[in-house]
């Protein structure tokens, strides 16, 4: 039965604007650009600082950092990780424009993955793209992957998730965590970040709504959203209390760890970033990185 399924499987070519053309509406562009501002934060407070390490879901910025550091390379430079966040962008320009609807996001499963394979290779992940297009042109084939039981799947995420919490939680040996300014951010911002949105969640389970409720939709996800992502909360109260308290003291930035930081904040202050971070087919020629 499968082998004739596949053996009458159609073969669809997806084109640009088959929905029709696209709308816009101001209010609804702010409430995701809010949303997108959540899924940056939640993942990039595992770099941004030393207190808040989180699990990362499908955002691009932690688990770019989770790779490079399960793949065994230098920590990520800003311009290369924006050089990837941008790409990434071009990547959900394309999909909106093909009417795919959930856009282009980065696997943090693929993470996982690579740690628990220690797979790096950037060939394995080029094959992947290829027999992903396969199986998108092909959707018989798709359907025989997507027919796998979800249990399964639930006992990968298991791994994939816990090395990718874990990855972020390595963070923290680079900050001093006998400093009491150290134990009183990651306290307080953990405690609130759990206590906040639960709220928030609570409140909205039972209402139907969030406790910001107004007549503009828009404005209350705007408010509603973030304040009910713990890692939001958790990660910019963190951010704001560790360039605050005691930011002036000397013995302070050696507590947060920056000063391990220092040597790659410049694409060629390690001379293994070229190895690393350095683009194939010679595009550094065009998209240089500093």
């Amino acid at each position: 039965m499968l082998l004739h399924e596949l053996a009458v499987c159609r073969i669809r070519v997806p084109y640009p604007f088959q929905w029709g053309a696209p709308s816009f509406d101001a209010g609804e562009a702010f409430a995701m650009m809010m949303a997108s501002f959540v899924a940056l934060v939640e993942c990039y407070s595992i770099i941004s600082t030393n207190f808040v390490p989180v699990q990362c879901h499908d955002q691009s910025t932690g688990a770019f950092i989770a790779v490079s550091r399960y793949a065994s390379a230098t920590p990520m430079p800003p311009s290369i990780l924006s050089r990837g966040v941008g790409w990434q962008g071009v990547a959900i320009l394309l999909s909106g424009l093909f009417g795919t609807v959930n856009g282009s996001s980065v696997s943090v499963e693929n993470a996982g993955l690579l740690a628990l394979t220690r797979v790096g290779s950037r060939r394995v992940v080029q094959i992947s793209a290829g027999f992903m297009i396969f199986f998108s042109i092909l959707g018989k084939f798709g359907a025989v992957f997507a027919s796998i039981p979800a249990p399964i799947i639930a006992a990968l995420y298991c791994l994939f998730f816990a090395y990718v919490g874990a990855g972020g939680l390595s963070f923290l040996q680079f900050c001093n965590l006998n400093s009491f300014r150290t134990k009183f951010i990651l306290g307080f911002s953990v405690f609130m970040g759990l206590s906040v949105p639960q709220y928030f969640n609570e409140y909205t389970a039972i209402n139907g709504y969030g406790p910001v409720h107004t007549g503009a939709r828009w404005f209350n996800d705007i408010v509603n959203v973030p304040l009910s992502s713990e890692a939001f909360v958790a990660g910019c109260l963190a951010y704001f209390l560790d360039n605050t308290l005691h930011r002036k003291d000397s013995a302070i930035r050696k507590d947060r760890g920056k000063h391990w930081w220092d040597k790659f904040r410049s694409f060629k202050g390690d001379s293994r970033s070229e190895e690393f971070y350095s683009l194939p087919f010679n595009l550094n020629k065009y998209f240089p990185s500093v």
